[in-house]
């Protein structure tokens, strides 16, 4: 894996991380710019169709949102509107597997249509072979070596196999793509065959360690997080080495 983006609650965060991951949630409704250096704005997808079942918002609101952001620091990448396929997500939808990965590539065309902006494409689906019947179904949309997202996978770090079985079947049908994998923790990035799959990949898992601690936004406990994916990975997270020493 080549690059890591830390999942942040609040932008006015992001300054000390090279890479970064910001929800459009966190800054639907900001009035004032922002530092950050690279990051991906999130669609903020997991939030909204496991609280509601459904997108409220429609691919050309979020598009403006985009434009609108998309000159703050380097965007590198804005996710599209995606519909995960984990089965408690299609309990509460109510739709198949199928009509998922239909959705989200019925989103991503009209937001790629709004935007110059690189639109990341989410490949959905639950089993391998759900993964590899989506890349058929974007046929070609997604450009040799184009970078990609790999949906439904956060809930599953505990099972590593599970997840390099994915990246596999995906990797099978197209060894040139580079995938982003979200909200890939660092119990499943510790298995070789997964990191090596990945071109990047996001992860919020900090927080959750701190919430046992109140300290949840605590930024330099994505610090520490973000220092032991450095190491494992060997890339540089931090824009001045010398902040490492802050949560020492």
């Amino acid at each position: 894996m080549n690059k890591f983006f830390v999942g942040l609650h609040h932008p006015s965060d992001a300054w000390p991380f090279l890479r970064s991951m910001i929800s459009i949630n966190a800054i639907r409704t900001r009035k004032s710019r922002f530092r950050v250096n690279q990051w991906i704005l999130d669609s903020g997808a997991f939030t909204e169709i496991s609280t509601h079942g459904r997108w409220r918002s429609e691919p050309e609101r979020y598009s403006e949102q985009i434009n609108r952001w998309r000159s703050n620091g380097n965007l590198a990448a804005s996710v599209t509107q995606d519909m995960m396929c984990e089965p408690v997500i299609l309990a509460k939808t109510g739709l198949s597997i199928e009509r998922h990965q239909e959705i989200t590539i019925e989103r991503y065309i009209k937001i790629v249509g709004a935007t110059d902006c690189y639109v990341m494409p989410v490949l959905q689906g639950y089993e391998p072979q759900d993964y590899q019947r989506h890349l058929a179904m974007y046929g070609s949309m997604l450009g040799f070596g184009q970078w990609v997202g790999v949906g439904s996978v956060c809930k599953r770090n505990g099972d590593p196999a599970a997840i390099r079985d994915v990246l596999w079947a995906i990797k099978s049908t197209r060894a040139d793509l580079k995938l982003h994998g979200f909200g890939i923790k660092l119990t499943a990035l510790a298995d070789d065959a997964v990191c090596e799959a990945l071109e990047s990949s996001d992860s919020m898992s900090w927080s959750k360690a701190g919430r046992h601690e109140d300290d949840a936004n605590d930024p330099r406990a994505a610090l520490l997080y973000s220092a032991q994916i450095e190491k494992l990975i060997k890339r540089p997270l931090f824009v001045q080495p010398v902040l490492s020493g802050w949560w020492n």
